[in-house]
């Protein structure tokens, strides 16, 4: 893994305002991993969106650990299902 593509933890914490332990709660929950190097921690930068969605969702709409959880589920459902529907949309156009 390139050092180049992970952001460190304290970095985060700086640019983002956010506190340390929401960030490591993020990865305890799942939510995001964090990558530790060398007794430093870091976040790969391929995870920063889904990191930024679950900050606005915590401090701007203050929504919970849990509520952070259940959303994640959600919107990895609802990812699956528009999967989902566009091959049968593909597979329906080929009869049309």
């Amino acid at each position: 893994m390139n050092l180049e593509e992970l952001i460190a933890t304290e970095e985060l914490c700086e640019r983002y305002k956010v506190e340390h332990t929401f960030i490591r709660s993020l990865s305890e929950s799942g939510l995001i991993e964090i990558i530790t190097i060398e007794q430093r921690e870091y976040v790969h930068c391929d995870r920063m969106a889904e990191f930024e969605k679950m900050r606005r969702l915590h401090y701007d709409l203050e929504i919970n650990l849990e509520g952070l959880e259940a959303v994640h589920h959600l919107l990895n459902q609802l990812r699956e299902l528009q999967k989902t529907n566009r091959k049968l949309q593909n597979r329906l156009n080929l009869y049309e």
